[in-house]
């Protein structure tokens, strides 16, 4: 059942991505990026599923663009540390709003409010413990 749905939001997604000029993979960035540059590319690559390769070219048009910033890892000058700059922050929270506001109007609408935020709590918790850095078994 997740599947299904996950490929329908994904397709929802596209085009209010690419009104902002983003693809799929630089919005996972954006979206796993504070303003504190700490997280090295590897990690970032862990942490949104991608290989470490593969995005590369999504992080160098993000810094060509002036969203992110890389600077060299002070305790490893092979690491490049990660951050979002102000530009790519608001980048970021225009989509994320743009993304929310077509879930809401194109799914979670069809939930009575009960519903609703019992099946939020429920993804809440498969999404924590999906994540790749949880502390749990």
């Amino acid at each position: 059942m997740i599947g299904p749905l996950g490929k329908a939001l994904m397709n929802d997604e596209l085009p209010i991505l690419q009104r902002h000029g983003l693809s799929m993979w630089a919005y996972a960035v954006l979206s796993t990026l504070d303003r504190t540059p700490l997280r090295t590319q590897a990690a970032l690559a862990q942490a949104i599923g991608a290989d470490k390769t593969r995005i590369i070219a999504t992080l160098d048009d993000l810094q060509d663009r002036g969203l992110i910033q890389r600077e060299p890892d002070p305790e490893d000058r092979r690491a490049r540390l990660l951050g979002l700059t102000a530009a790519g922050e608001r980048l970021r929270d225009a989509a994320k709003r743009d993304i929310q506001r077509g879930e809401d109007e194109n799914w979670l609408a069809h939930l009575p409010d009960d519903e609703r935020d019992t099946f939020l709590r429920a993804l809440a918790t498969l999404a924590a413990r999906a994540r790749p850095d949880r502390d749990e078994p």
